[in-house]
């Protein structure tokens, strides 16, 4: 008897999903583990997975305290899955496939080209040692930083762990931390320096690190343009709204001098759209800085990063689109560039994905948590989707059901909707056959 040998094959979308829930479940066994919690007992399983894939997603949303409830194995286990998942499985493959001098197949450069989401397979191996490379050095950095004030309040090791810790969660936007730093500003900055790094992605840093004269500026391909101009754009514009928003408000940023306001505002407006570290009180914040927080995260950072989000690329895409509808121009054009149709339909398959797996997920735990309120759930959902970790204290409660939910939400949120679905589609080469045109009435 002979087995049909399709049934086994599996494409490069499909390995590469395939390897995040890896990587996810040895996380939770180990942190399932007596050695990974302080009190030296087993793990609820579930709420194992729960951190592991809070951590590999890259999202930050926690059951428990993580800087009290895990032990140093633990909070090292989920460095590791914070670092893995943010850099994408296939990048340390690569490392360890380098390292032992084995030869990169093309079948494993199609699969760098899907986890880096890059535009082709050539000089993919060169762009990954960059950014392992760039990443452990701007990490690097950070720690190196960030040590010279947690070392002389925590001591040298657990200080240099601390340090270690919120430079890799930070730049690779997860938003865990193990201990408050909110009233230094030099940490604060520090953060949202390797945030912003960290959201922008590799291949913009790529070109930007290519630049050797200013007029090499013209020579950035319109990807980067974008990206760059985006992240100003939602940078400013958050920190100027939520200076709005908080400025009187006493349980926040009221009592607070100018100069106070204005850092925590910016800090608010960069962790809000990818990481997810806290600065003021979320519970106290005033609902339109609620409202601007989701927005902020569903949008999320750049391709190729390790934010979340339906990314910065699409929106513009999406933007620009209707603009140029408004206009009466038949074509998306950015920076004097007409974009292809079929990105212009892929962004707007994106949006409309997105919405509805957010959409869904808020029904269903609106009926499973219904003791919260919709504005907390609908909240949860877009921080899980958006793989930003923002919560309003709601996580903690959540019933196994949600925890469920939840989980998806982040698997979902990382990996994208639209990836996933392709993912279990057997897609055909289109024909050649054109339907007639014709027309409806719409809006």
């Amino acid at each position: 008897m002979t087995l049909n040998k399709k049934l086994f094959k599996i494409n490069e979308l499909q390995i590469l999903i395939l390897g995040f829930l890896s990587i996810i479940f040895i996380g939770a066994v180990l942190l399932s583990l007596p050695i990974s919690s302080q009190k030296h007992i087993h793990t609820n399983f579930l709420d194992s997975v729960f951190m592991a894939t809070s951590a590999t997603c890259v999202t930050g949303l926690s059951i428990v305290d993580t800087g009290n409830y895990w032990t140093y194995f633990g909070k090292s286990v989920i460095l590791t899955l914070i670092q893995v998942g943010g850099l994408g499985f296939m990048s340390f493959s690569t490392l360890l496939a380098l390292l032992s001098g084995r030869r990169i197949t093309l079948r494993e450069r199609l699969l760098i080209q899907q986890s880096l989401n890059s535009f082709n397979i050539q000089g993919l191996i060169k762009m990954s040692k960059y950014i392992l490379i760039f990443t452990f050095l701007v990490e690097a950095v950070g720690t190196g930083i960030l040590s010279i004030h947690f070392i002389p309040e925590f001591g040298i090791y657990r200080g240099l762990f601390y340090s270690i810790f919120h430079s890799v969660s930070a730049f690779c936007n997860a938003g865990i931390e193990l201990v408050p730093y909110h009233n230094n500003a030099d940490i604060v900055l520090t953060i949202s320096a390797l945030i912003i790094t960290g959201s922008l992605g590799f291949y913009v840093w790529n070109e930007i690190y290519g630049l050797r004269r200013v007029k090499d500026i013209k020579k950035v391909s319109l990807h980067s343009k974008v990206c760059i101009t985006m992240t100003i754009i939602l940078l400013v514009s958050g920190t100027i709204l939520f200076f709005m928003f908080e400025f009187k408000n006493p349980d926040t940023m009221g009592k607070m001098n100018l100069g106070h306001k204005l850092l925590y505002s910016f800090f608010a407006s960069t962790s809000s759209r990818t990481a997810g570290f806290g600065s003021i009180s979320l519970q106290d914040m005033t609902r339109s800085s609620k409202s601007l927080i989701v927005i902020l995260m569903f949008i999320g950072g750049a391709p190729g990063s390790t934010a979340g989000g339906i990314k910065i690329t699409t929106t513009a895409i999406i933007v620009m689109t209707v603009i140029s509808v408004i206009r009466g121009r038949q074509n998306t054009e950015i920076y004097k560039k007409t974009i292809k149709k079929d990105l212009v339909y892929k962004s707007i398959v994106i949006l409309i994905i997105d919405i509805l797996l957010v959409l869904v997920s808020f029904m269903i735990l609106g009926v499973i948590e219904s003791r919260e309120s919709s504005e907390t759930i609908f909240f949860e959902c877009v921080s899980a989707f958006g793989t930003v970790g923002l919560s309003s204290g709601f996580t903690a409660g959540l019933s196994t059901a949600g925890k469920i939910i939840i989980i998806v939400d982040m698997f979902f949120g990382r990996l994208g909707g639209l990836t996933i679905i392709l993912s279990m589609t057997n897609r055909k080469i289109p024909n050649s056959i054109k339907y007639p045109d014709d027309r409806m009435l719409i809006g």
